[in-house]
């Protein structure tokens, strides 16, 4: 299975996603990630805070939707609707899921509240994808692919804190 994650400037939550992903999947299903208008570069925070969990970064780099070498099965884009960002609109039979969660390179504050942000920009990507992980990726068919990892996403923003406050 080929997973697009998926967002404007591709410079930090599709990159965690795709190196969590990569980092916990095994080795038949794999992970992209790609922007509409790509930042051209990967935040710095994102590439320490990976390299605080043991998540590789290499490879990683903001890239282009558009130089995407693979068809993906799935696209998720991770765009933050609260936010009034704008998520591209990825066309093809893939299944389509939205995962909002909110850019921490917009963060602002202390050293140790932007700290907070990424850790929990990484911690909701993480989230989602153990779980899902967890799913016969292999046996579902697309509707109820889609609806289970529709259901996990909206799982998991019940469950955690609202940005900015403490777990």
């Amino acid at each position: 299975m080929n997973v697009l994650f998926l967002c404007t400037g591709n410079s930090c939550r599709s990159i965690y996603a795709e190196a969590v992903f990569n980092h916990l999947s095994e080795t038949r299903h794999r992970a992209w990630s790609g922007g509409s208008h790509p930042a051209g570069a990967v935040n710095p925070l994102t590439l320490i805070w990976l390299e605080k969990e043991d998540v590789s970064t290499r490879g990683l780099a903001s890239k282009s939707w558009d130089d995407l070498a693979v068809t993906p099965d799935v696209v998720i884009t991770v765009c933050d609707d609260a936010a009034s960002e704008a998520c591209p609109l990825f066309l093809g039979k893939a299944v389509h899921v939205h995962w909002g969660v909110p850019d921490p390179s917009k963060a602002e504050g202390s050293e140790a509240e932007i700290e907070a942000t990424f850790a929990s920009a990484f911690g909701a990507l993480r989230r989602r994808i153990e779980a899902m992980l967890a799913l016969p990726l292999d046996e579902l068919r697309s509707d109820a692919l889609q609806q289970a990892l529709e259901e996990i996403h909206q799982r998991a923003s019940r469950e955690e804190p609202p940005q900015g406050d403490t777990p």
